[in-house]
């Protein structure tokens, strides 16, 4: 980059920076970007297949999530990472769908690419896209049915469309009803509205024993063990004490010498301090306390002290356990063990030290009323218990997200083919240029029942023309049963989805797409190393070697 005075070259950006500029900068933005969606399009649906993603350790993760194959991918090239981030705030926002979100976005920019080469300007491409986003967004909104907590059903259906296609399906019945009785036991109505945040719905993995053993404790599972071998494994009726102060004697805060002189002295030293340990022994006794979780650490003699008087004590919990046990048992965390008073313990049915996967655990249940609960999953592996735990994640996400926006639709392509009918209509409405960009939008959203067909191995052609036929005549359920490989109405198979994950998709995708699309530029600084131009190794986007996704 430079410029001419006088006959001199003034070279602006260091040597050895490279730039692409104009049509090309698209292309090679847009064709990143496919290369992203395309490497995930094959896990889309019940019939979709997983990825085996290795990393420079040799550690292998085997998944169907969207998001966690493209955080383990590494990408580097930068438009391909903007589709990364649509799929983190996918899955941030709302917990499923990521797959989706990030192959609408590959498909807006694939549909764009073909009006770029037609001449037609980005500008007028992008204010065509916002348009068909705020359309598609009001279409499915339309379209969408309401759920509240008794419809216990209807959320059952969305946990288990969830974790269709995943490793979880095997034990999908089972394992959708855990999720949505999860989510119904911390969800708090606020003014009409049910607000659910999902840190209170907190999720162990233990390999060692198969998926069917998963299980939900109204409580909390604790990743502890019990201080002292001679304290109960097991307190019924148990008082709970959560205190968030050490147990032990502190040293003083100022730099001070003691001087013994008379070993009787170094005698009453000890003493004193067994004393003070034994006091605040008392204190928790006193209070009525026979379980006490203690976020910083617990003395010898304290632990002592505590199993003679039948206390079943843990110390170093985690701060997010100690805060979940507040909200399950109703106790009050105290700072302060002098504090500690009766009304500050909480109750809990049953705690117990459990052995799971050899490793202790303590389970608190049968709490009365809890705000906070856990799920222990299960899995014969670890690979098996990673997958399950994504394929939870998803359910409760779904979940979550139908109860706090209210309202659902059908899956199985059925809402993006509803959308890109009623996009076509609307393109004819707009006019000018940006109808063209309207349209490309509707085919856009027929990437997703494209998809779906073509993982099952159907013929995506006869089955688009099929489901636009349909959605004509007004059968706004109908999707791809990929089972039976025809055109059925999505509620009768109860394929259900929550109406956020569409709406989110939508909006994110769009969103990227645009702001990719006004890049005409893109100035890559020498400093960094490696290949190609920005630091990328040649073979698109910095993959690893022998993984230029077939570009």
């Amino acid at each position: 980059m430079n410029g001419q005075q006088g006959g001199q070259p003034i070279f602006i950006l260091p040597e050895g920076a490279l730039r692409d500029t104009g049509k090309n900068a698209q292309k090679q933005n847009i064709a990143a970007a496919k290369a992203i969606a395309d490497t995930i399009k094959s896990t889309l649906g019940p019939k979709g297949m997983d990825k085996m993603l290795v990393d420079s350790l040799g550690d292998i993760v085997i998944t169907n999530d969207g998001v966690t194959i493209l955080e383990e991918m590494d990408v580097q090239h930068p438009a391909a990472k903007m589709l990364v981030e649509v799929a983190k705030t996918q899955n941030s926002e709302v917990g499923d769908g990521t797959t989706t979100a990030v192959i609408i976005a590959g498909g807006l920019l694939k549909e764009a690419e073909t009006l770029i080469e037609q001449n037609i300007h980005p500008t007028v491409i992008a204010k065509g896209y916002r348009l068909a986003k705020e359309k598609a967004i009001e279409t499915v909104t339309k379209i969408a049915k309401p759920v509240g907590l008794k419809d216990k059903d209807i959320l059952k259906k969305i946990a288990m469309t969830a974790m269709t296609g995943k490793s979880a399906e095997a034990a999908k019945d089972f394992l959708a009803e855990i999720a949505v009785d999860a989510v119904v036991s911390v969800a708090e109505e606020k003014n009409g509205n049910v607000a659910i945040d999902l840190d209170n719905v907190k999720i162990e993995k233990k390999e060692g024993a198969s998926t069917d053993e998963t299980q939900l404790i109204k409580g909390i599972i604790v990743d502890k063990e019990r201080v002292h071998t001679g304290m109960p494994a097991t307190v019924k009726n148990a008082k709970i004490a959560l205190i968030d102060a050490a147990l032990e004697i502190k040293s003083t805060e100022t730099d001070a010498q003691i001087r013994i002189t008379d070993p009787m002295q170094m005698q009453a030293f000890v003493e004193q301090e067994e004393k003070m340990l034994k006091k605040m022994v008392e204190t928790i006794t006193e209070t009525g306390a026979n379980v006490v979780f203690c976020q910083k650490g617990i003395d010898d003699m304290a632990q002592h002290f505590l199993s003679k008087r039948g206390i079943m004590a843990a110390r170093r919990v985690k701060k997010s356990d100690m805060t979940a046990l507040a909200r399950a048992t109703g106790a009050n965390i105290v700072t302060s063990i002098g504090d500690l008073e009766k009304s500050d313990l909480g109750f809990a049915g049953i705690v117990e030290e459990n052995k799971i996967g050899g490793d202790e655990m303590i389970f608190v249940h049968e709490c009365k009323n809890p705000k906070s609960v856990s799920m222990l999953v299960r899995g014969g592996t670890e690979h098996v218990v990673e997958e399950i735990f994504r394929a939870m994640e998803d359910a409760i996400g779904g979940v979550a997200a139908a109860l706090e926006i209210g309202k659902v639709v059908a899956g199985g392509g059925a809402p993006e083919a509803e959308i890109a009918k009623e996009l076509r209509k609307y393109a004819d409405t707009v006019g000018g240029r940006e109808q063209l960009a309207i349209n490309a939008f509707a085919n856009a959203m027929e990437i997703i029942p494209k998809t779906l067909a073509e993982n099952a191995g159907l013929d995506s052609i006869d089955m688009l023309v099929e489901m636009r036929t349909r959605h004509e005549k007004g059968d706004i359920t109908s999707g791809i049963d990929v089972f039976k490989g025809t055109i059925s109405d999505m509620n009768s198979l109860n394929v259900i989805e929550p109406l956020k994950i569409k709406t989110q998709a939508i909006s994110s995708a769009s969103e990227s797409a645009e702001m990719i699309l006004r890049i005409d530029d893109v100035i890559a600084a020498s400093k960094m190393s490696g290949g190609g131009a920005g630091g990328m190794p040649p073979g698109m986007g910095g993959m690893p070697p022998g993984m230029d996704m077939g570009m």
